[in-house]
């Protein structure tokens, strides 16, 4: 019985201490929240061409797990460049308070289909690049304003900016063998902005050229029948002037395979330059079939009406793309 009685406490000292060992485990995978806020001073280089923006704001955090260490392990997935301009760090209580400055150049897809008159939404993501979701979750500090309301971004009015929390997940393990599916799931802290173009202007400048180029083909109505060779010279000096606008507007866009509101107006104006061509070879039969009388109320008649539909066309194309953003 004596011998039984140290091998007995030995037992109940492992079965008191086992909780707590349990315990000290599972702390160790233990959720811990980091607070995040940003605030955005400058928006500027927006570059459609290609296909990135820069933008400049301060970023805090307050954690309170010191291997954190966001002066390290901070990560901006979607930026081609990341500077730092200045941080500060205040770990003097229970919580790591960090303050940065951060200019990033960032990449992303640009919706042209409705271009000028287009929306577009610049995203922001910040990760940290040691700890997964198992042991970091970002929540974010949504005091205040989120932007600078003073700066103003040329050609641009800022509609929302909207900040908000989730995950993003990679279909890798990086290595990890402890991990049973290979994936890894990462806490993220996104930012979106939302802008709208100011397009008024911008439209006429690119535009206008196009236009002019109509209404230099539909002036060979208004010359005598006469005179096809100036007519049909018009109509062909039109068709390269508008293929030339287009390719100068196309040259600051990026590729795309979808067809823009560029590629429709421009594609209706050479169609309705080729019926211009086409009339304007029905009317050279008339004048040599002796008909010239014919021939001028045919003109007349086709004027009125091709100016009439591509007005009409060109209106609703671009209310259409003007409604949908």
């Amino acid at each position: 019985m004596k011998r039984l009685l140290p091998g007995v406490f030995l037992l109940l000292i492992f079965a008191a201490a086992a909780p707590c060992i349990k315990a000290q485990d599972s702390s160790e995978i233990m959720k811990d929240t980091v607070k995040v806020g940003l605030y955005i001073t400058s928006i500027h280089d927006i570059d459609f061409k290609q296909k990135e923006f820069t933008i400049s704001f301060w970023l805090w955090l307050k954690y309170k797990n010191r291997e954190f260490n966001f002066q390290d392990n901070l990560e901006v997935p979607n930026a081609k460049t990341v500077q730092r301009d200045f941080f500060t760090i205040d770990s003097s209580g229970d919580k790591v308070s960090m303050l940065m400055k951060m200019q990033c150049v960032m990449k992303d897809s640009w919706r042209i289909t409705n271009f000028p008159f287009d929306q577009q939404k610049l995203r922001v993501s910040i990760e940290n690049s040691q700890f997964d979701s198992r042991y970091l979750v970002f929540i974010p500090d949504t005091a205040g304003e989120h932007y600078d309301k003073r700066f103003t971004l040329r050609g641009w009015n800022i509609d929302s900016c909207i900040i908000a929390t989730g995950s993003r997940v990679y279909e890798t393990a990086f290595g990890d063998e402890s991990l049973t599916e290979q994936k890894t799931e990462y806490s993220a802290f996104r930012v979106r902005l939302s802008i709208t173009r100011s397009a008024g202007g911008l439209f006429w400048k690119m535009f206008l050229g196009m236009y002019i180029a109509f209404l230099i083909s539909f002036m060979c109505f208004f010359i005598h029948a006469d005179g096809m060779d100036s007519r049909f010279g018009l109509s062909v000096g039109s068709i390269f002037a508008v293929i030339g606008n287009k390719y100068i507007i196309e040259a600051s866009l990026p590729e795309t395979a979808s067809f823009t509101l560029v590629d429709m107006l421009h594609g209706v104006t050479l169609f309705f330059i080729l019926l211009m061509i086409a009339a304007n070879a029905y009317s050279l039969r008339l004048v040599k079939q002796d008909k010239i009388q014919k021939a001028i109320r045919f003109d007349n008649v086709t004027a009125i009406i091709m100016l009439a539909v591509y007005l009409v066309l060109n209106a609703w194309l671009i209310w259409q793309s003007y409604i949908s953003v």
